[in-house]
């Protein structure tokens, strides 16, 4: 491995992969502990990456796969043949000047990464761009000091947003209030109860809106729509609504509804957050979208509850919830869950920024957040560094950009001797069946297609592959050496533009009962100890009385039993290949780490 493959392993692709060469079978592929798994970058910048074309990718009419490097081209008759079904594609007429002296940037060996500038199905405007919408949501349950430092942080961030971005603000505590920053001639709030769950089209019918027309197009992601005129009441660009926040933040006061001794604040951040997803669904599904959801304590009102009013009942504990003794736990995270749908469904991400020395229900919300790709963050008070370095760089340009992207979708396309188990990390299945669709499931599964509401360059996604059960590798009509595997990662860009990002990789198949010796070279044990740690994350929140610990050793020992040189009653005499010397104390160090001895 060269100095600069070490340096950057994940090269221009972002891609690692436990396995860099594959056996050909179902069988050997078991036989290698390990499973054929990938990590992807999708968003990861690259200097070798070139400008974003200005132009849409041509795509194979049967397979819907993007013309890549690796595809088969016959300039004479300007027709490409497809690596991953082998279907003829003639070229449109816009490529009828290639020649091998004037290939298109898709056809150079270099660009296995490209990005695609995508219309936004706009008649009229094909490159409108849609700015990115910000939706504060603010609990007014704290002491006055807490919402001190929350006024101070909102108008922070008010002045980091682009001039065009659109901002809207909801504050909430016992009941919900919806500011309609629209009208300034004086302070319009519309007032929820946050005592019980309210219907998505009561919202909309309250706020005066109407439910936006959802459009979807082939391959189930919703179309960006403007916004409507009746929305523009409620999320106006930054640079319109400043003055008209900022006299509301001036006026916000602490929640004033009346609290016994002895008993917590009615706080409804179920409701307030139900309240701010319908809002967002008016804003015309598929516009990218965050709630900022700025919590203080744990829901004590309508649907989301995690605990009572009164102080003496405590909250629940991890010990609660394994012997099945937190009331309001399984009510709660159905709610979310069905929060969580809504979200996916319109392109939208919540974010939860959560400061109390207390429980805030994150175990509840997570389901909500993980889905979307939001982010969470915890500290004691809201005038923390960690809450206000945090909450600022979600906002921040240039070199210290997050790169927060939003409404993206993945879609994968393979060889047809491979199929797609599901992807561990930060989306949601779109349910979309295929050829490539794995009969086992792991993680977000059952589809080649997945929803990323929010994705940004560190964003890093776990793939599990399976391989056919048949076996073609045997037939001597089959002789193809090489395995393609394809990411396409639409989005939109915090600029507002629609982008498709292509990546195409490839790796070659072995024969293990020829040449196992070439499959151990290909092993990368720093890959694979991140795909074990994911599994094992993921086996431990979904399986009961899974033993992570036991787990672990049992498959370290069985690596080492297929891939260790040893001599029987001779312990002294164990060997492992160099291609795994650091895989044991990568596993050491996860068993016995608090992500593993403490869930």
């Amino acid at each position: 491995m060269s100095e600069m493959a070490q340096a950057d392993p994940e090269g221009v692709d972002g891609v690692r992969m436990t396995w860099n060469l594959w056996p050909r079978t179902k069988v050997e592929a078991s036989k290698c502990v390990i499973p054929l798994a990938a990590t992807i970058a999708l968003l990861r910048p690259h200097p070798d990456i070139p400008p974003t074309l200005p132009y849409a990718p041509l795509r194979c009419k049967t397979c819907s796969s993007v013309l890549n490097p690796f595809s088969r081209v016959d300039l004479t008759a300007k027709i490409w043949i497809c690596p991953f079904c082998y279907n003829r594609n003639h070229f449109p007429p816009h490529y009828a000047q290639i020649s091998e002296t004037n290939l298109p940037a898709e056809l150079y060996p270099q660009y296995t990464t490209l990005e695609y500038q995508l219309n936004n199905n706009n008649n009229i405007n094909p490159n409108l761009t849609h700015p990115p919408v910000f939706l504060f949501l603010l609990d007014t349950c704290v002491i006055a000091e807490e919402l001190h430092f929350l006024k101070s942080a909102l108008r922070q961030a008010l002045g980091l947003l682009p001039d065009n971005a659109l901002v809207g603000f909801v504050s909430f505590g016992t009941q919900v209030q919806v500011h309609e920053l629209g009208f300034s001639d004086i302070s319009k709030v519309y007032v929820f109860r946050g005592s019980k769950d309210i219907p998505k089209d009561k919202i909309l019918e309250q706020l005066g809106l109407t439910a936006a027309r959802t459009v979807y197009p082939k391959g189930g992601t919703t179309l960006a729509q403007p916004p409507s005129a009746a929305v523009t009441r409620f999320l106006l660009p930054a640079s319109d609504c400043e003055y008209t926040l900022n006299s509301v933040l001036d006026e916000l006061q602490t929640d004033q509804w009346p609290v016994s001794i002895g008993k917590r604040p009615a706080r409804c951040t179920g409701v307030a957050l139900s309240v701010a997803t319908g809002l967002l669904g008016a804003c015309n599904p598929g516009t990218g979208a965050r709630i900022i959801a700025l919590v203080g304590g744990p829901c004590t009102e309508g649907p989301g509850s995690i605990v009572s009013k009164d102080l003496s009942d405590p909250l629940r504990s991890h010990k609660d919830l394994d012997k099945d003794a937190a009331p309001y736990f399984k009510k709660a995270v159905k709610f979310y869950e069905g929060l969580a749908k809504q979200l996916v469904i319109q392109g939208h991400v919540l974010d939860l920024f959560a400061s109390a020395l207390d429980q805030v229900g994150v175990a509840e919300i997570k389901v909500a957040v993980e889905k979307t790709g939001g982010l969470v963050v915890l500290s004691e008070s809201f005038g923390h560094s960690v809450f206000k370095d945090s909450f600022k760089r979600v906002f921040e340009d240039g070199e210290q950009s997050l790169g927060l992207c939003f409404n993206g979708t993945l879609e994968i396309n393979c060889s047809k001797e491979i199929k797609i188990q599901g992807i561990i990390g930060p989306c949601t299945s779109l349910e979309k069946k295929g050829p490539s669709v794995a009969d086992s499931v792991i993680g977000e599964g059952n589809t080649t297609t997945w929803k990323l509401c929010g994705l940004d360059k560190s964003t890093c996604l776990t793939v599990l592959f399976d391989l056919s059960s048949s076996d073609h590798s045997n037939t001597p009509t089959i002789t193809n050496p090489q395995l393609y595997l394809q990411f396409l990662t639409s989005y939109q860009s915090p600029n507002g533009q629609s982008v498709l990002r292509v990546t195409t990789i490839t790796r070659r198949w072995v024969d293990v009962a020829i040449s196992s010796e070439e499959l151990v070279q290909g092993f990368d044990q720093e890959t694979g100890a991140v795909v074990m740690a994911r599994l094992a994350s993921i086996k431990m929140e979904t399986e009961e009385a899974f033993d992570a610990t036991r787990w672990l050793d049992r498959l370290l020992i069985r690596l080492c039993s297929k891939f260790g040189d040893y001599r029987k009653d001779d312990p002294s005499s164990f060997t492992l290949n160099p291609s795994f010397s650091l895989f044991p104390q990568f596993m050491f160090n996860l068993r016995r780490s608090q992500f593993v001895q403490h869930c």
